[in-house]
């Protein structure tokens, strides 16, 4: 008889164990947040990676747009939604890593506020010249700065980008003095270097890479450990003789502060196996993007790492953006 009742006592713990993780886990339609217009590479990732969690989750995922203050908006938003899964974002580095060191005050704090989910999606910068400028290496750029120190100069789409830093760190890297020319978008940027008004752009690879395809601007290098998809035959920076100066961008997906362990590790997942599918890795690539996964802990790293790393050379822009 105690036999019994010891068996009956461990079926029962253990069917309260399996229960257990069952009541974190998402049970609902779950929204994922991005704070920039439909059609940019935010957007289509979003979208890629929604629809396949949603076969995971065995729930709808809607990605919902809301546009403005660079994805500040949005982060705001998730720190004051439900923490059970069903409101999440997918945003770039800049509004958990790079916000911080430029804005006095934030209505968020990345690290009290949001739970890493996973990383998504690492993408490359490069910079260009016009395809008319002597400069065929960065080599050859260097020295022609040196040569032409009233032509020092970089483009960025934007003052307090992350092309407009990693200005300052090709600059730090090179020993050259360079002055930063801030464009409105990355359209205005490349019009000014095909127009001879500047001497080189920086921005994300694939916005530059169709006028490099076509011969109307040389992309001389790109920022990646190794080097991009997209350009294969084109050197990083490392490879181009300038060591340290290599940083990636890119996407990941937050829920709010509080999220059980259980929900993250179920999202987590979902996004992992939405991120090994061999077309949706096809659509990435062609987005310059580099499919990267992992775990909440890895993305964790991942933005301690980059905060190290970008923190020094935003300090030394002396860029504030309030």
């Amino acid at each position: 008889m105690h036999a019994l009742r010891t068996l009956a006592l461990a079926c029962s713990a253990a069917l309260a164990l399996a229960a257990a993780p069952a009541l974190a886990q998402v049970d609902k339609p779950v929204r994922l947040l991005v704070g920039f217009a439909p059609g940019g590479s935010a957007d289509i990732a979003a979208r890629l990676v929604a629809d396949r969690m949603k076969d995971e989750l065995k729930q709808p995922v809607v990605v919902e747009n809301r546009p403005g203050a660079g994805g500040r908006l949005v982060a705001e938003a998730v720190k004051n939604a439900p923490a059970d899964g069903s409101v999440l974002m997918l945003t770039p580095i800049v509004v958990t890593v790079l916000a911080p060191m430029v804005f006095s005050k934030l209505p968020y704090d990345p690290l009290a506020d949001f739970t890493p989910v996973a990383q998504v999606a690492n993408f490359q910068f490069a910079l260009s010249v016009n395809a008319n400028h002597p400069a065929k290496s960065m080599k050859e750029l260097v020295a022609w700065y040196k040569a032409n120190p009233t032509k020092a100069n970089y483009g960025s789409p934007a003052p307090g980008s992350l092309p407009h830093f990693f200005g300052v760190m090709i600059a730090k890297g090179a020993n050259v003095e360079l002055v930063h020319v801030p464009y409105n978008g990355g359209g205005p940027m490349m019009n000014a270097l095909m127009g001879d008004q500047l001497t080189a752009a920086i921005d994300t690879t694939v916005e530059q890479v169709e006028l490099h395809r076509t011969g109307r601007a040389r992309i001389l290098a790109t920022s990646g450990t190794t080097r991009s998809p997209l350009l294969p035959d084109v050197p990083t920076f490392t490879e181009s003789g300038l060591a340290g100066v290599e940083g990636t961008a890119w996407f990941a997906v937050y829920a709010p502060a509080k999220t059980p362990e259980a929900t993250v590790r179920q999202l987590n997942a979902a996004i992992n196996k939405a991120l090994a599918n061999p077309e949706l890795r096809e659509r990435f690539t062609k987005l310059g993007l580099e499919p990267s996964g992992g775990s909440a802990a890895d993305l964790s790293a991942r933005m301690a790492q980059d905060t190290a790393r970008w923190a020094p050379i935003v300090k030394a822009s002396g860029f504030r953006a309030d």
